[in-house]
């Protein structure tokens, strides 16, 4: 039986798209470059801010611009954080279930390591993550098992103890790269589709068949 879950953040716990679109179209429109609409971005999230800014510009654009672009997205990412971000309808009932069982509660993210802490404060702060994971400039950024393995060394688990949640292929393959099960979620940033292609071993079609399957996989 397992006895931890990691979750993903963006997309998974939170919907954070809107205030990402905002600040990176703020950036194109800054450096003279084509903005996108809201929805683009949900195949150009997932990887990292670097790999945000890399997809929401030209295939052309120089290692300067695009690390100028980084910067100036932290700095306007940094002022709006929460302005438009919101949980998921029924994340905290899922949250609220799993609180009565003995599954301890992670979260990694390939979000920079300061924000990821900022969202959990700010929207989870009555729940208990025990390891909360961003993206770290020494730790390769998921679908990398790295991350994974540090949590659940940290939490003294073998990683097949583990769940892992997430929307995107990305968070199917960090779980089968640590060797944990993989529920991937449809609400996300991702089709269904996707999931099934990356191979998840769950994908749970609402925020209570999601508590269903960890409550069933809990000890």
């Amino acid at each position: 039986m397992k006895k931890a879950i990691i979750f993903d953040l963006d997309g998974t716990l939170v919907d954070s798209i809107q205030d990402i679109a905002i600040c990176m179209n703020q950036v194109l429109e800054k450096l003279g470059l084509h903005q996108h609409p809201e929805d683009d971005y949900q195949n150009f999230v997932g990887d990292g801010a670097l790999m945000l800014v890399q997809n929401a510009m030209p295939d052309n654009s120089s290692k300067d611009t695009v690390n100028e672009g980084l910067e100036l997205f932290k700095k306007y990412y940094e002022n709006g954080i929460h302005e438009n971000a919101k949980v998921y309808t029924g994340i905290y009932s899922m949250l609220d279930n799993i609180k009565n069982t003995n599954l301890k509660l992670a979260v990694l993210s390939n979000k920079p390591h300061k924000f990821t802490l900022e969202f959990i404060e700010y929207f989870f702060k009555d729940y208990p993550f025990v390891e909360i994971h961003g993206q770290k400039e020494n730790i390769p950024k998921k679908p990398h098992p790295k991350g994974a393995y540090n949590i659940s060394e940290a939490l003294n688990l073998k990683t097949d103890e583990i769940i892992f949640v997430g929307d995107t292929p990305t968070d199917i393959n960090t779980a089968k790269n640590a060797g944990m099960t993989s529920i991937g979620v449809s609400w996300g940033y991702r089709t269904v589709e996707e999931l099934k292609d990356a191979n998840a071993d769950y994908i749970a079609k609402d925020t209570k068949h999601l508590t269903q399957i960890l409550l069933e996989n809990s000890i």
